[in-house]
């Protein structure tokens, strides 16, 4: 089980990772959001921030697909999501290492090029 504490810790482990000021947890590179809190909405409610569940950027729609079909106990999407490629992640669902390799993941998509190279020799932070 995971939860914001290590989000946070794998994020900002990544190189050139920037954490944006919020209620919750976001976390850019080269200005692009690639994991944060869920930002619930629900009609007649104030919007409330979820730390308990991540918005991760998945690069396109048949990923999104693929994550929402072949694991819908850890992944979900809602309707203001729709033709977005993200998906929402329930911490308490996954493993840190899972966790890991999904923000990695996450962050290989929006990185600039010229800066992948900096992760270095391992695939992912250290856990």
């Amino acid at each position: 089980m995971a939860d914001a504490d290590d989000v946070r810790r794998l994020a900002l482990a990544l190189p050139h990772v920037v954490e944006i000021d919020s209620d919750g947890f976001d976390f850019r590179v080269a200005d692009k959001g690639f994991v944060w809190s869920y930002p619930e909405r629900r009609p007649g409610a104030p919007r409330r921030i979820r730390t308990d569940i991540a918005v991760l950027y998945v690069g396109d729609e048949a990923e999104k697909q693929a994550l929402l079909l072949g694991e819908p106990e850890l992944f979900f999407t809602t309707p203001a999501y729709d033709g977005l490629p993200l998906v929402m992640l329930r911490l308490t669902q996954v493993s840190v290492d899972r966790l890991a390799e999904l923000v990695t993941d996450a962050w290989r998509m929006r990185v600039p090029d010229p800066l992948v190279g900096d992760l270095g020799e391992s695939s992912e932070p250290h856990l």
